[in-house]
């Protein structure tokens, strides 16, 4: 598992870590290190703070001037822009991941003059549980960090302005996690494992998905072409409008929804994509009532405007920014606060989705995603990933694990198809990173 601490986290894996002069020790070594790989001897300022921060910084000053490097080491109350600027690279030693108030005009103006910046734990002026600006933070080229990444490494702006980062050891057992018990994780295929076929399964034992769609029907045949790809065994598109489909494994049913309800093998729904507002509401109704295992989202959680409470029974939702915005209101500063209190006032696992995705557990569990490429940002990719997480859904993966693995999945397909996919490209890539992943 690849925990994230958030700052008062780490604050306590250091305390029962002890010899903190080790851990300083370690920790300057580690930042000289990094400096020496990646840059040429050059004039370096450290510019150091209160705190270990600093202190990490003073020993790294003493390393790389033991290895022949024109080093100055400055206190930031001491420190001038003109200083600053003659500088090659500055060491930004000054706030850690824990600053809890904003930047002040002098050390910002400083941190401005700065050419190029290797910061120590994350830029100052980040707000490292969030990933938000205290009044200014600086772009670094390089960050080090420690023992486990920390939110603003993975949510923007944060992870913007943290460059390259790079994650040293210590020296920090592992075994202090079991006292702090973390509930934020990196995603990735450690933290869940895909549901395998049985040698004796059949196609109802794979799952049944329905999937409902409206006369717009491009949304929910991208949900569908995913949950096919990605292991459903019968999937069902559910429309008042029968039409001929293109693909010739779709099954195509204009039945009645109260009827298909009735039919107790169709456990998985996916709700929304291309319904319409107008209908969509109604039916995630019939859908909760019905005691389905339901993927809410699109025109679902339109439908939802102001109203989360509507919500609980679902399974899974999976709102944008703006959607998230218009059922729960202001996202605010901390994103990952605010999933996690959409998943416990609605029950359902929510996943908000964007460059730095969250999936929130009801009982506070989160994950933060970090694999998607900026050209996944394309019309249709939510549907895949709705049809996606029903498939997982539907071979017996719980709610949270199917969430997380759906994001994943989807991320890397986008990686392999490169800039210029579409969303139709995706059910298929899908497929293969699913095969080529270890069992």
């Amino acid at each position: 598992m690849q925990e994230i601490l958030t700052p008062s986290e780490m604050a306590e894996v250091d305390r029962l870590a002890g010899n903190e002069q080790a851990l300083v020790a370690a920790a300057g070594r580690a930042v000289a290190r990094a400096i020496r790989k990646r840059y040429r001897p050059c004039r370096i300022l450290v510019l150091t703070g209160p705190g270990n921060n600093g202190a990490d910084g003073v020993v790294a000053a003493r390393h790389l001037a033991d290895s022949g490097w024109p080093v100055a080491c400055l206190p930031v109350a001491t420190a001038s822009v003109d200083a600053v600027a003659r500088a090659d690279l500055v060491v930004d030693a000054i706030f850690g991941a824990g600053l809890s108030r904003d930047l002040s005009p002098a050390v910002s103006d400083l941190l401005r003059a700065a050419r190029k910046i290797v910061a120590i734990d994350v830029p100052s002026g980040l707000d490292g549980a969030t990933g938000g600006i205290r009044g200014y933070a600086p772009q670094a080229e390089l960050t080090v960090t420690f023992f486990r990444l920390k939110p603003a490494h993975l949510l923007y702006p944060g992870r913007a302005l943290c460059g390259e980062v790079q994650l040293c050891d210590i020296g920090i057992p592992d075994s202090v996690l079991r006292q702090v018990a973390p509930k934020t994780w990196r995603n990735g295929p450690w933290a869940w494992r895909l549901p395998q076929r049985q040698p004796d399964g059949h196609k109802y034992s794979a799952g049944d998905i329905t999937i409902l769609s409206g006369t717009m029907t491009g949304a929910a045949r991208l949900a569908s072409a995913a949950a096919r790809r990605c292991g459903g065994g019968m999937v069902t598109l559910a429309t008042e409008q029968m039409f001929t489909p293109a693909e010739a494994g779709l099954i195509i049913r204009d039945t009645p929804l109260a009827e298909l309800l009735r039919d107790q093998r169709r456990k998985v729904w996916v709700c929304g994509p291309g319904l319409g507002v107008a209908h969509a509401g109604g039916k995630l109704d019939q859908l909760i009532a019905a005691g389905k295992t339901i993927v809410a989202d699109a025109d679902a959680l339109t439908a939802c405007a102001g109203a989360p409470q509507r919500l609980r029974g679902a399974a899974v939702i999976t709102p944008h920014g703006g959607e998230f915005t218009r059922v729960f209101g202001a996202i605010g500063p901390d994103k990952l606060a605010a999933v996690r209190a959409a998943a416990a006032s609605t029950g359902a696992v929510t996943l908000l989705k964007g460059a730095d995705t969250i999936i929130a557990a009801p009982d506070g569990r989160a994950v933060i995603n970090d694999n998607a490429p900026p050209w996944l940002a394309t019309g249709g990719t939510g549907d895949v990933l709705s049809g996606t997480i029903a498939a997982l859904l539907a071979q017996g993966m719980p709610g949270f694990e199917a969430a997380c693995a759906g994001v994943w999945l989807n991320g890397e397909a986008g990686n392999l198809l490169g800039q210029g996919l579409i969303a139709e490209d995706l059910p298929e890539t899908l497929a293969t990173v699913i095969k080529n992943l270890p069992v």
